[in-house]
């Protein structure tokens, strides 16, 4: 028999910037998330070592920082409807404009790896798959 369920999906892990509602299973090939950020509050500047991720807009107003060509960090008004890609080994945050949330819908391979925070207003260490672990248990 196939392996098909009709069983919806989503697991909310809390975050000191607000939350994550994660939609797929563990044992797929991608992950697929809301990332709802708070108004005035930001994630991390970070970094993977093998995660891909596209993210867009889905409510409220999102401001990624996005690494260029030129190396710098550039900050994005992002739109809804359009996909923003974030590559491997390329620095980025996104935020909260001051008076608005934000929830942004990503895709992304999936969750494996380091996640190398850069900068982290909430002291947090670098996410590894422990790390991980714990925060979903």
């Amino acid at each position: 028999m196939p392996d098909f369920s009709l069983e919806p999906r989503g697991r909310r892990i809390d975050k000191p910037w607000g939350y994550e509602v994660l939609l797929t299973p563990p044992d797929v090939p991608y992950t697929a998330k809301l990332i709802h950020v708070q108004a005035g509050k930001r994630l991390s500047l970070q970094l993977h070592d093998t995660k891909i991720e596209t993210q867009t807009l889905v409510a409220g107003r999102g401001i990624p920082v996005l690494e260029g060509p030129d190396g710098e960090l550039h900050d994005v008004d992002m739109q809804p409807g359009v996909g923003y890609h974030v590559a491997v080994r390329q620095r980025h945050r996104l935020c909260a404009a001051p008076d608005n949330d934000a929830t942004v819908f990503e895709a992304s391979t999936p969750e494996a790896g380091v996640t190398l925070r850069l900068e982290d207003d909430y002291a947090r260490p670098h996410e590894t798959e422990e790390v991980r672990q714990a925060e979903r248990a």
